[in-house]
Formats: C-alpha cells, structure tokens, sequence
C-alpha cells in the first residue's frame, strides 16, 4: 500500500501501526532504538548560527537484504539542493556501532530498499542515516534550516521517535514541478513519512516550546541513492 502510493503519489504517510505493518516488526522493537537518540552530539555546521540541532550520521550500501556499513565519511550536498549547507563536506559523529547490530534497524534499511526498487528498479542502495533532535533550547529549533529542498537522492524516509514539548513542526510537501502540495504535522511517534525525492520538494516548520520546558523532537532521516554517494 505504502509503496503503491509513492509510486502513484510522490508520497506515502503512515501511521505507526502502519508503519509496522509495512516493516513487518511491532511498534515497540522500532521505537526501543530511540534510546540512542539521548548520546548526539552537536551539528557543528549550522551556518545560521543556531545551536538548536544535534545529530549523528552514518553511510551504507544496502543490496537486497545485505547491508554493508562504510567507513566513515563526510555528509555533503550541492548548492542546487541545500544553498545553506552545500557546497561543503560536513563530518559528524558517527552512528553508535550498537546501533548496526539491532534487528529494527537492520529491517528498517532492508525495507526501505525495496520501496526505493519499487521506485527505480532493484539495484544497490547508497543508504545515508540522520539521527536528528532539534531543541528549543535558545526559543525557536528549525528542522530545516535551509527551507523548502529536495536532497538530491530518490527516497527520503523520516521516521518521528519523539515530540516533546513543543508547538510546531509542521511538515510540508510540494510537487516540485507545481503548485499542489500537503501540510500535515508528525505526532505520533514511529509515524513515517516516504518521498520520492525527483518527485517533491519538503520542509518542516520551526518548533517552539509550548510551555516554560524546553522541548524537542527526535528524527531519524534516511535518504537512499542509486549508483553513488553525493561526493564532491
């Protein structure tokens, strides 16, 4: 169903029993890798000066079911695809080397190959990971500093582990060649949320907290590339 409507769509949201249907895990399995969000540190790019974004990132080559880990590399994108950050190699911290060896996370990069084949034919993935949390500790965390983009890939997946304390947040998504487009806002934790990034362009809103405690929410960003990484 999931990947009928990104073929047709451009897109495909799914609840968080959906989403565990559609990966064929229960909800609580995905949603325990959340613990590893509480270990990021900060994104030492952000070139709006904001200290609002913390992060990890990892790479992978995901063929059928095999998934390879690659060393460690830079994060990079063109200029035509991120005008804030592009144009520069961008090293984070890398994944924890727990995170590889739980089952939920190895299932979550085996299926979302086989969305991406469903997409452009079966072939070798260039799987890039995100473990995002943006805070609103100085009043205002912005998701996407960079605003409306596409990433340059074939499928994006952002997967909501949390949202605490905020107001906010809401994801929007435009078919890159019009005007027609959703809004929408991830609340439940393990929605998800498919793009097929030829397709859209994306953003989500700035958060602020809805109170006096400082509030966040917790991502995971997985883009999948055919042939190659993004490389300078």
């Amino acid at each position: 169903m999931a990947d009928r409507a990104l073929v047709q769509n451009g897109q495909a949201v799914l609840s968080p029993s959906g989403m565990a249907a559609w990966l064929g895990a229960s909800l609580d399995d995905v949603l325990s890798l959340h613990r590893y969000w509480n270990d990021l540190p900060p994104d030492p790019h952000l070139r709006d000066g904001g200290r609002y974004r913390y992060r990890r990132h990892g790479s992978h080559v995901v063929t059928g079911n095999t998934i390879q880990d690659m060393p460690h590399r830079a994060h990079w994108q063109p200029l035509d695809y991120n005008a804030l950050h592009g144009g520069i190699e961008r090293w984070f911290e890398p994944l924890p080397p727990t995170l590889a060896a739980e089952p939920a996370w190895q299932r979550l990069l085996q299926r979302l190959a086989r969305s991406a084949s469903a997409l452009r034919g079966e072939q070798p993935w260039f799987v890039e990971s995100h473990l995002f949390r943006i805070t609103t500790e100085g009043g205002i965390g912005r998701p996407t500093p960079e605003g409306a983009h596409r990433d340059g890939v074939d499928l994006v997946a952002v997967l909501l582990l949390a949202r605490q304390h905020i107001k906010g947040g809401e994801t929007r998504v435009f078919d890159a060649q019009g005007p027609a487009g959703q809004r929408f806002t991830l609340t439940e934790p393990g929605c998800l949320l498919l793009l097929d990034d030829a397709r859209v362009i994306h953003e989500a809103t700035p958060i602020q907290p809805d109170g006096n405690t400082t509030g966040y929410r917790d991502t995971l960003v997985i883009t999948l590339r055919s042939g190659a990484f993004q490389d300078p």
